[in-house]
């Protein structure tokens, strides 16, 4: 089966087209974008997919990373897959932020628990825990950096993310294995992670805390009906 991964969570605006059969990746394009997603994912498809050397025909499911990131990017994503899979009658598979960066923590150190954490200022960290083959120990949420070491050095647990080197320090030196440090992982984790997924309910954003921006209270139109 080939499968079509897309990722809009953070500034990366990134798609590739995996062969799981094969466990091969066939074709990528990433841009680090900021911001803009919604005008630029599209190409960024097409572009994986002509280095793929397929067609929307030959995909057998699309996968997208649903946060925790960006509000709007995650939006944009999430709503591109299962729009793409309901035209091409394909499932849609989800993967979240945290599950795909502690994939990779495990690949840096080896087998081991990690506490993937994203820095969401204002004192909070969303985070969770996986364990060595990437099960649900400590399922995401906000957080803050008092708990988050407590969970660190309860579980041992290596630690990935843009939080992982403040978890780090208020550890003092008792966990050396940090990394990686990003607010996403590379999109090919999110195709092997994915391609590992049975299919079940449509993916749906990962919203862990309110968005930043909020309607200011005088400008707010009554809602008609």
């Amino acid at each position: 089966m080939k499968l079509l991964a897309i990722d809009c969570s953070a500034r990366l605006c990134a798609a590739c087209v995996y062969d799981a059969g094969a466990g091969q990746e066939l074709g990528r394009q990433v841009l680090d974008l900021g911001k803009g997603h919604a005008e630029h994912l599209m190409g960024v498809i097409e572009e994986a997919m002509k280095a793929a050397g397929v067609g929307f025909s030959d995909l057998g499911a699309v996968a997208v990373s649903v946060g925790p990131g960006s509000f709007t990017g995650v939006r944009v994503g999430v709503s591109a897959t299962r729009g793409l899979a309901l035209a091409l009658n394909v499932p849609a598979i989800g993967v979240n932020t945290l599950e795909a960066l502690a994939a990779e923590a495990r690949a840096l150190h080896g087998p081991c628990t990690v506490l993937a954490a994203l820095d969401s200022g204002r004192g909070e960290i969303q985070a969770a825990v996986y364990d060595n083959v990437g099960a649900v120990l400590f399922a995401p949420a906000v957080i803050d950096l008092e708990r988050a070491t407590l969970l660190a050095t309860e579980h041992s647990a290596a630690l990935a993310g843009t939080a992982a080197e403040m978890i780090a320090a208020a550890l003092a030196g008792q966990n050396n294995r940090v990394g990686p440090l990003g607010s996403t992982a590379d999109i090919g984790t999110y195709a092997r992670l994915a391609a590992g997924k049975e299919p079940g309910e449509r993916p749906k954003p990962l919203y862990l805390r309110e968005p930043d921006a909020k309607p200011q209270a005088g400008f707010v139109l009554p809602r008609s009906g």
